[in-house]
């Protein structure tokens, strides 16, 4: 629909114009993408709303005579840049709005055909046939686990929020290069290996002889440093000695952190694959922080950082008026966060230059990014301009935040395995274990609904509450909802398929979706391919989320006030079944964004 409410901008703006110019002639003539677009209220007033306050100052008029006056010249002059206003339905003056009541059954013809030509590429094409952000390359970095645990909560928001924005960047028509980077090396990494020594290295115990997977049994010795080190508080001290000896090739100690990682990336990397998580390219920070070493120095020989009598490098943070600066390098050499993350960065631009390089990374690193962007700046990168923090918040639960060096963590694979183990009982429990053929697999699937949806629901930058039974409900705002209401129109089409019933998208029969609760399902519909645009111009999947939960109202509703396979007469039944078909697409091309598993049978 998005092409006939631009079409609908597009009249109103002209003849906005004209009536400027009757009144100021050495006007400048205004852009049709300067007006707003809005939906009416309700469907009484129109269908779309063009609020008109903004030209009250310019024509020293009140916003109702202004709508009063551009409607008038609608319906007077009729054809507008090659548009027929007629055509798209009736102009009124609505108060201060110009609204248009769409003529329905050309916009519904219209709108269901796209759909129908472009199968799983709807959404991705604008009102002219062209991708919204097509030539536009963008790097998504997200995940980024360490190799010292395994992935949480936590993970599991920024996993979907960066998985869900490369999908939906893409299909607004970016091409897009997802990247993780995977913090393998520090003294984090150190705490792990020295537990491991102490409490496993003698017994020659190994996730495969334990029955672990690797990331939670490197996990296990991150917990069991920290309650040692409290007991022992040489133990710090050991664990950044150690790093030293890393970083200088110790033989023995390398042996080990190679065989900790493996354990570790293989871990994490069976839950990528059990979400649905993917990436381009690997970065590893073991790879990358010496690049940004010698990227440190070099500024600090060129005067753009300066060094402390203790040894270390730092930045002088005034400039972006912080009020503490920031060490680059610690006073032994060895390197920070900081470090690999500049190093990174430009190993990436060499390898893909980008337009825009997104880093989906927690609200805690606020400061860090602000100083990571101001370093790249200062050493003269000029595509530091390019980079973005998208911030999210951070995932707490009711007993509080999690931390994982106390092992109060929710634990990823966990988590899914309890979300799905009570989407098997639920499915037993209301004996749909036969119907739905392998119950196990249904209920991963939901699970992993039930987990994307919820964390996606939420605009990123908020804080949230995970709450896993809320998330798992088969009513209302969720994931498994959505399947649900998938699964119900899958049915129906099945059923059709079995009484020999063939939908029907001729301009005839579209006519008869003539209901309010018909045409407000049709225009929802058409809303995708412009929710698509806003919601990767705005890096949200949230916007995507409303959007699926509203649409999947409305085709209840319509499923309830319209019959379809019981409609009075057979025309009308392919009609409506038709409008299914046409929404089953627009939901499945929509759950795919957010990360949310199609079911033909729940």
């Amino acid at each position: 629909m998005s092409d006939i409410k631009n079409d609908c901008r597009t009249v109103v703006c002209a003849a906005l114009n004209g009536f400027l110019k009757s009144r100021q002639p050495d006007a400048e003539e205004l852009k049709a993408d300067s007006l707003q677009i809005e939906t009416p209220p309700s469907p009484e007033m129109g269908d779309v709303g063009i609020p008109l306050f903004a030209f009250a100052k310019i024509l020293r008029m009140a916003p109702p005579a202004i709508a009063a006056a551009v409607v008038k010249i609608i319906r007077e002059q009729k054809e507008f840049k090659g548009i027929n206003a007629e055509s798209l339905g009736e102009f009124v003056s609505v108060g201060p709005y110009v609204n248009l009541k769409m003529n329905q059954r050309s916009a519904a013809f219209k709108i269901l055909s796209r759909i129908k030509e472009q199968g799983a590429g709807y959404g991705s094409f604008d009102e002219n046939g062209s991708k919204p952000l097509a030539g536009r390359r963008v790097m998504v970095e997200y995940s980024s686990p360490n190799t010292n645990k395994p992935l949480h909560l936590g993970h599991m928001r920024n996993d979907a929020l960066g998985e869900s924005v490369s999908r939906i960047l893409k299909k607004a028509g970016a091409e897009v290069f997802k990247v993780n980077i995977i913090n393998n090396r520090g003294v984090h990494i150190c705490k792990s290996m020295i537990a491991y020594k102490l409490f496993h290295e003698q017994k020659k115990e190994t996730p495969e002889s334990l029955g672990m997977k690797g990331d939670h049994f490197v996990g296990q010795c991150y917990v069991e440093f920290d309650r040692y080190s409290k007991e022992h508080p040489e133990a710090t001290q050991q664990a950044e000695d150690m790093l030293v000896k890393w970083e200088q090739g110790d033989p023995e100690v390398r042996r080990l952190w190679k065989q900790m990682n493996d354990w570790a990336i293989g871990g994490i990397e069976e839950t990528y694959r059990r979400t649905g998580v993917s990436f381009d390219k690997l970065y590893y920070e073991s790879e990358t922080y010496l690049k940004g070493k010698e990227e440190i120095l070099k500024g600090l020989a060129d005067g753009v950082f300066y060094r402390e009598a203790d040894g270390s490098v730092w930045v002088d943070l005034k400039p972006l008026g912080m009020d503490k600066n920031k060490v680059l390098l610690r006073k032994d050499g060895t390197a920070l966060y900081m470090t690999q993350d500049i190093g990174t960065a430009i190993y990436r631009h060499t390898d893909w230059p980008f337009n825009q390089l997104v880093y989906v990374v927690a609200s805690e690193q606020i400061h860090h990014f602000k100083v990571l962007f101001y370093v790249l700046k200062k050493l003269g990168f000029e595509w530091a301009d390019k980079l973005y923090h998208l911030s999210y918040g951070l995932v707490n639960l009711p007993s509080g935040r999690m931390k994982s060096r106390e092992g109060t963590v929710v634990d990823a694979d966990d988590l899914i395995d309890q979300l799905r183990d009570d989407a098997v009982r639920e499915i037993k429990e209301k004996g749909r274990d036969t119907e739905v053929g392998n119950p196990s697999e249904v209920g991963e699937k939901v699970a992993l609904a039930a987990l994307h949806y919820y964390l996606l629901e939420i605009t990123p930058n908020k804080d949230m509450l995970f709450n896993p039974e809320e998330s798992l409900s088969f009513n209302g705002n969720t994931g498994p909802y959505l399947q649900y209401m998938g699964a119900r129109i899958s049915s129906i089409l099945r059923k059709a398929r079995e009484s020999d019933i063939q939908p029907d998208g001729s301009e005839a029969s579209v006519e008869l979706l003539a209901t309010q609760a018909e045409w407000d399902l049709i225009k929802k519909l058409g809303e995708f391919p412009a929710l698509t645009a806003k919601s990767a111009e705005n890096l949200d999947p949230s916007l995507m989320t409303g959007y699926l939960y509203d649409t999947a109202k409305l085709f209840s509703r319509f499923y309830q006030q319209c019959p379809i396979l019981a409609a009075e007469h057979e025309q009308l039944k392919a009609a409506r079944l038709y409008l299914a078909e046409c929404t089953l697409t627009v939901l499945k091309n929509a759950m795919e964004l957010v990360l949310v598993p199609y079911l033909d049978k729940m």
